[in-house]
């Protein structure tokens, strides 16, 4: 299946040679002479990678079908993550490549978007925010109220976080799943 480069939208998920890259940001440019052109930044899917390229307007370009979908994290299994679809209830084993850093904020039970290219899973996205439990962290020292004085905190998931002084072990913190920052505690 193909695209004109006259008709890419961000997100969409393209083949360029046996290679996926999703489209980030993409501008057509008409100069004084010469013919117009569609200049673009893509992410190589599996390396994270961002790359710019140039296409002549108009041309066509493979478009990948990707199969993005809603699934529910069940368990880690030896080297991969095991998801179920929350639909069909069919189970998808995600290579602990593809699901990268994102495992620092996938505890049992919490939702993923899972992005699959022919079957084959390509991509693992999380909420932009995840509530975890912290599991082990220094106790507060009374009397101590400095502001904006963080401490290191273990969440549920074995990643360490920086978090406010009055944090206690066995509270559960929301964190940016894009930034590995503490947002709140979560009651």
């Amino acid at each position: 299946m193909s695209v004109s480069t006259n008709d890419l939208k961000n997100g969409m998920t393209l083949d360029l040679d046996g290679t996926l890259f999703q489209v980030i940001e993409f501008q057509h440019v008409k100069p004084g002479k010469g013919g117009a052109f569609v200049r673009t930044k893509l992410r190589n899917v599996r390396t994270g990678a961002v790359v710019e390229r140039t296409f002549n307007a108009g041309v066509k370009v493979g478009l990948a079908i990707v199969d993005r979908r809603e699934m529910q994290f069940l368990y880690r299994d030896g080297d991969g993550f095991v998801f179920m679809d929350t639909e069909s209830y069919e189970q998808v084993n995600v290579p602990a490549g593809i699901v990268g850093d994102m495992a620092r904020y996938l505890s049992e039970g919490s939702m993923a978007t899972v992005a699959q290219y022919q079957g084959t899973p390509i991509a693992v996205d999380l909420p932009a925010s995840a509530a975890l439990k912290v599991t082990q962290t220094q106790a507060a020292v009374r009397g101590d109220t400095r502001t904006n004085v963080m401490k290191p905190a273990t969440l549920e998931t074995g990643h360490v976080v920086q978090v406010p002084l009055f944090v206690e072990e066995g509270e559960r913190i929301k964190v940016d799943t894009r930034t590995g920052n503490y947002i709140e505690r979560v009651k």
